[in-house]
């Protein structure tokens, strides 16, 4: 997996080798000197137009640069067609997975819709949750496997869905795609008009009625969480 720390640490060494202070790097590139501390230290990662700019100065490829970083294979056919503006297609999930924190959100969402994602495992979609929008994530929660789908997965990435999504998860639990108990997880962070979708649903045959019991409890641990708000 690619690491920002040796690839910063690479960064560091390129500079000191070309005779430069941190200032006069950024200066070349047109970032701030804090920028090239924080490249240096891995604790951020540069855009792609920046990387350009960096393998220019240094007389290197863009891909000797990523290299440094130690990316697989797919991560680095991303990293380098991204940089040199290629039309990108990942071959693996968990390649996407792996550089998510250094994309875009539209960069990322894009090679996600080119993925076909077709039973990919559920925690690849937790990985990525944060760094799409909900549209995209939906996308691949459709098109995941849900059987290894647990609370505390869904438990990730709930809270980081509107309420047009939550409704999407809730259908595929009254469809019976996902286990009914994962209401417990869902309601807490959902909209109280989902509460009443659950109990039509009871009523209708769609679901237990032990349902309702795991709704109370969720109904309550969303009022105790206002409450802390």
């Amino acid at each position: 997996m690619f690491s920002t720390i040796k690839f910063g640490g690479n960064i560091c060494r390129l500079r000191k080798s070309a005779d430069m202070t941190q200032s006069e790097l950024a200066d070349k590139i047109g970032v701030t000197r804090a920028d090239i501390s924080r490249y240096e230290l891995g604790d951020s990662f540069p855009d792609v137009s920046i990387l350009v700019l960096l393998a220019q100065t240094f007389g290197i490829t863009t891909e000797e640069l990523i290299n440094a970083g130690e990316p697989s294979p797919g991560e680095l056919k991303i990293l380098n067609g991204i940089a040199n503006g290629d039309e990108v297609r990942a071959n693996a999930i968990d390649d996407i997975a792996g550089v998510a924190p250094l994309l875009k959100p539209s960069v990322l969402e894009k090679l996600v819709d080119n993925f076909s994602a077709h039973g990919i495992d559920i925690s690849y979609v937790v990985k990525l949750a944060e760094y799409l929008n909900d549209k995209s994530v939906m996308t691949l929660l459709e098109e995941s496997t849900p059987d290894k789908l647990n609370e505390e997965l869904l438990g990730k990435f709930v809270p980081l869905l509107d309420d047009r999504s939550k409704s999407a998860i809730l259908q595929r639990i009254l469809d019976g795609e996902l286990d009914y108990r994962f209401i417990r997880v869902l309601l807490p962070y959902a909209s109280y008009y989902i509460d009443s979708q659950v109990e039509a649903a009871v009523v209708e045959g769609a679901l237990p009625w032990d349902a309702l019991d795991i709704m109370r409890e969720a109904l309550a641990e969303r009022r105790e969480r206002e409450r802390d708000d």
